[in-house]
């Protein structure tokens, strides 16, 4: 199995990458990403690109995959919705319809979040809503994962400081939160398995919520 990673350098990324690498049936792993991000591995190549609305002139570099993780977000805090949108509905969605043209079996599988509703009154969830319904129209392989509270493991960390500082603050609550509310939360590493998951056999549902994903 050949996957693409986009956001690897993220926190779920780092989670999907890590596993990814340690699959034995995941030959290669190509990740594509705005800066490098120094990582090295015998399955691992890497792709810097600069403009993830349009992706195009990478387009021969994207052939012949069998699963996409889309681990690329942001937080909402301080963006307008203009501004969220552009990273999490037209990068995403760009992404999508070019891989689904040159790959169009393949398992595309979003990153969301717990709450995502494209009717909903947040904003992100909005936004990301909407990026799942084109998803899952886009592909016949096509999943939305809503992962709620995520354990950072085996090494990963947020970009994101207010949610560095989070986890920080609730680290020694999470094996209590992770026994009295386990549909609530799941981690890095769980994730990853879980979007190999899908590549592999698929899942029922194409929006799969945090219990599921357990």
């Amino acid at each position: 199995m050949k996957v693409i990673i986009f956001g690897a350098t993220g926190m779920v990324g780092q989670g999907a990458l890590r596993e990814s690498l340690l699959a034995d049936d995941v030959e290669q792993v190509l990740t594509v990403v705005r800066r490098p991000a120094g990582v090295r591995h015998p399955k691992l190549r890497e792709l810097v690109w600069a403009d993830f609305a349009d992706l195009g002139g990478i387009e021969d570099e994207l052939r012949g995959y069998d699963a996409c993780f889309y681990c690329l977000g942001v937080s909402s805090v301080g963006l307008s919705e203009a501004e969220y949108t552009r990273i999490s509905y037209d990068f995403p969605v760009a992404a999508a319809h070019l891989l689904a043209r040159l790959n169009p079996e393949m398992t595309f599988l979003y990153v969301s979040g717990a709450g995502t509703n494209p009717d909903g009154r947040a904003m992100w969830a909005r936004v990301k809503g909407r990026t799942e319904l084109e998803i899952i129209k886009t592909f016949p392989n096509g999943y939305a994962f809503r992962p709620a509270f995520i354990q950072p493991t085996q090494g990963a960390t947020s970009k994101t400081g207010l949610y560095r500082a989070l986890y920080t603050l609730t680290a020694p609550l999470l094996p209590l939160l992770g026994r009295v509310a386990p549909r609530y939360v799941t981690s890095t590493d769980r994730l990853g398995r879980a979007m190999l998951r899908a590549a592999r056999t698929g899942f029922p549902t194409h929006v799969v919520e945090n219990a599921d994903l357990r």
